[in-house]
């Protein structure tokens, strides 16, 4: 029994350090949530059975949670570069033909050839429409709508854009040439009620699952959202020092369970021998 009891513990081990090797792994990853290995003890016994003289079974992994603490914000000289101070997400939807809605972090969005913003795997990043003083008409997830600069005023096609501007609310304003000012919409934001239950799909991307519920659309400085901060990226949440000292406790838990199973070796081939 102490064969497999052991080989739990090194599965374990082996479980927990792979978790803080990807941890390690993407320190520099931008909006990169750590990840933390929760193990629970097996313990079996038959009612007839006193608790008092079974020993456990070994180890079994509950799930690797995430952690979704605030990372540190990092200023750039980007006006598209935007972390989000709060719990909030990004909404983005991915290029055709699936066009699924992801949720990210990773605020280091970009202008492709059609002036489309767009995340660093080119999903196109969700706005809210707005009104002309930049209140939102609505949250409902199917009136979002793909973040597009707009080349020219609307109401003067020979006025050039600008300027970009995008508030702490996450409104988008565009100025042009002839000073005229549009309020293109509002960054959707994405809160859900389980926030652990997310689906990593790399990235820096999460999809909603059963275990998140859905996600729960508005824009920034509404609830838990947070504020949206203009010119910042969100660093890696990864204390690099306690990753290293969790690293070593693994290895060291490894290395014990190994021994473990050395020494039952030992025994049962010493036992074996003495019944030849």
């Amino acid at each position: 029994m102490s064969f497999f009891t052991s080989l739990s513990g090194l599965k374990a081990a082996q479980t927990d350090l792979n978790v803080i090797s990807n941890n390690v792994a993407n320190t520099n990853s931008t909006g990169f949530k750590k990840s933390r290995a929760m193990f629970g003890d097996l313990f079996a016994a038959a009612p007839t059975q006193t608790t008092k003289t079974v020993a456990g079974q070994g180890v079994r992994l509950s799930g690797v949670s995430q952690q979704f603490t605030q990372g540190t914000l990092q200023a750039t000289d980007k006006t598209l570069d935007l972390a989000i101070a709060g719990d909030g997400f990004f909404a983005v939807r991915g290029q055709p033909p699936r066009q699924d809605t992801t949720y990210t972090r990773n605020g280091a969005f970009s202008v492709n050839n059609q002036s489309e913003v767009v995340d660093t795997i080119g999903s196109k990043v969700q706005l809210l429409p707005v009104d002309a003083t930049g209140v939102v008409t609505s949250t409902s997830p199917t009136d979002m709508f793909d973040f597009i600069l707009p080349q020219t005023d609307p109401g003067d096609p020979t006025a050039l854009l600008n300027n970009i501007s995008i508030n702490g609310e996450g409104v988008v304003s565009a100025t042009f040439s002839n000073g005229n000012q549009l309020n293109v919409g509002a960054l959707a934001m994405a809160s859900f009620p389980a926030i652990e239950g997310l689906r990593p799909t790399g990235d820096a991307h999460w999809q909603a699952t059963g275990d998140s519920g859905p996600a729960q659309i508005n824009q920034a400085a509404n609830g838990p959202l947070g504020q949206v901060r203009t010119g910042s990226l969100e660093l890696a949440n990864v204390d690099i020092t306690e990753e290293l000292v969790s690293l070593i406790a693994a290895q060291r838990n490894f290395q014990a369970n190994a021994q473990a199973i050395e020494t039952a070796s030992t025994l049962s081939s010493t036992i074996i021998n003495l019944q030849v």
